[in-house]
């Protein structure tokens, strides 16, 4: 076999695909009512985007602003409120159902309890959404995990919060422009557990500045401290545009082999603790309820989002409104957001075309440590993976990537194979894809 260079571990967080870099303003502005007409309605994902926070952190490159003056979050749900009516007519008589929802960001616990109550109604009573009825996960902060805001959730039916904690370090929180003390972080994951919430998950993150395999391990048994029922280990990303992005980065190789080399530390820890990994990124705690939504249960075909910031996924068409990461640029998205009265129309995205949901299918299938049913795969697309990606599984299976005893039914990564997930995903874009996200003007 020849001997491959091995690739560079980090290259891109893969979640979604198409990424939301490729998408484009669509010149037809498709009526959603056509869009959805021949979509099947029985097992829908809903997802609501809060584009509020408190601060920025550093890496932070989601759609999201600081802060919101004036009623501005009244305002927003206003118009979520309007886009939701929208999209419900859009989709007719016929009978809608959802499996599975959740609100993200930004930080949705940024609302006011009354706000979140607000936005709970709006799911269910604009959208049909039985939120005490199917898995409910919701993101929230530190400071903003408040008692008022928690009995709501768990009041509506949350089965599962997200707190973003990426280090239980304070110098490290700095380090990554995250303004928290760990009492703080503490004090939030008492009142989380208070609430009986029945899933919690904690995220931390690794490559940060500073950082050390033992304050990693602090991190790593400070968070197991709390038996959470999941948690989620990151690598740091610096990107264009966000605080750290603007401060530079340290060696590349260097950087890679420190997040490299913290994963499998991570990795290893958790799973002689009771967890077991379920992609490169997720943990789940051996015999804890599975009621929130995984990995990509929010990324398949059928998704309804709402607000700015989230993306609706039909078999052909991916869309959802502008989108941006410099400050100025989200605060105008969002005003406009909150002006608009006509929701009839996709703005921006991208088709989906035979080749690109085969990828899709492919890539995230693939990135679960379970991996892909192949007998599935043909049964859906006429043919075996191989025969469609020869040549990208053929260098999986030279840089040993794949799991040689999943046998042929099954497609799996090796434990290798997992570790280097954000090089591996990338390999499975399509060029038009590769050539949108390159063309992509940031802002």
């Amino acid at each position: 076999m020849t001997t491959m260079t091995r690739p560079r571990p980090y290259q891109s967080y893969v979640y979604g695909y198409p990424h939301k870099t490729a998408y484009r303003p669509l010149d037809d502005r498709p009526l959603l009512t056509d869009l959805w007409a021949q979509e099947p309605t029985e097992a829908l994902s809903l997802y609501a985007h809060i584009p509020f926070c408190e601060y920025r952190c550093g890496f932070c490159n989601l759609f999201t602003r600081i802060g919101a003056p004036d009623d501005l979050t009244g305002r927003y749900l206003d118009a979520l409120e309007r886009q939701a009516i929208a999209v419900r007519t859009a989709l007719g008589d016929r009978p809608a159902r959802f499996t599975a929802a959740a609100f993200g960001g930004g930080t949705p616990t940024y609302l006011s309890a009354d706000e979140l109550t607000r936005l709970c109604d709006i799911a269910e009573q604009r959208m049909g959404a039985d939120l005490r009825a199917i898995p409910l996960s919701v993101e929230t902060s530190p400071t903003t995990a408040t008692t008022d805001r928690l009995a709501v959730l768990a009041e509506r039916g949350a089965t599962r919060v997200s707190i973003g904690v990426q280090s239980f370090i304070d110098s490290e929180a700095k380090a990554a422009v995250r303004p928290q003390r760990r009492d703080e972080v503490e004090a939030a994951l008492e009142r989380i557990r208070a609430a009986r919430i029945p899933v919690l998950n904690i995220d931390l993150i690794y490559g940060i500045e500073g950082q050390t395999e033992n304050t990693w391990r602090t991190s790593l048994q400070a968070a197991l401290a709390w038996q959470p029922e999941e948690l989620y280990l990151y690598p740091l990303y610096v990107r264009p545009l966000t605080g750290l992005g603007k401060l530079g980065t340290a060696a590349e190789e260097d950087w890679d082999e420190q997040r490299l080399r913290l994963y499998r530390i991570g990795r290893d820890l958790l799973l002689e603790n009771g967890y077991e990994q379920t992609s490169m990124r997720m943990f789940q705690r051996i015999g804890a309820p599975s009621i929130g939504p995984g990995d990509y249960a929010c990324q398949t075909d059928g998704m309804i989002g709402l607000g700015c910031g989230a993306r609706s996924y039909t078999a052909g068409l991916h869309y959802s409104f502008d989108y941006a990461v410099a400050p100025r640029e989200v605060r105008g998205i969002i005003d406009s957001y909150t002006r608009t009265t006509e929701f009839s129309r996709a703005e921006v995205g991208r088709r989906i075309d035979e080749d690109e949901a085969r990828r899709r299918h492919l890539l995230q299938s693939l990135l679960q440590a379970e991996g892909m049913d192949v007998v599935g795969y043909r049964t859906r697309f006429g043919a075996d993976p191989s025969e469609h990606f020869a040549a990208e599984l053929d260098e999986f299976a030279a840089l040993g990537w794949l799991d040689t005893a999943a046998g042929p039914s099954r497609l799996r990564l090796s434990a290798e194979g997992l570790a280097y997930s954000d090089a591996l995903g990338p390999r499975l874009f399509s060029p038009a894809v590769r050539t949108a996200m390159a063309s992509y003007e940031l802002r």
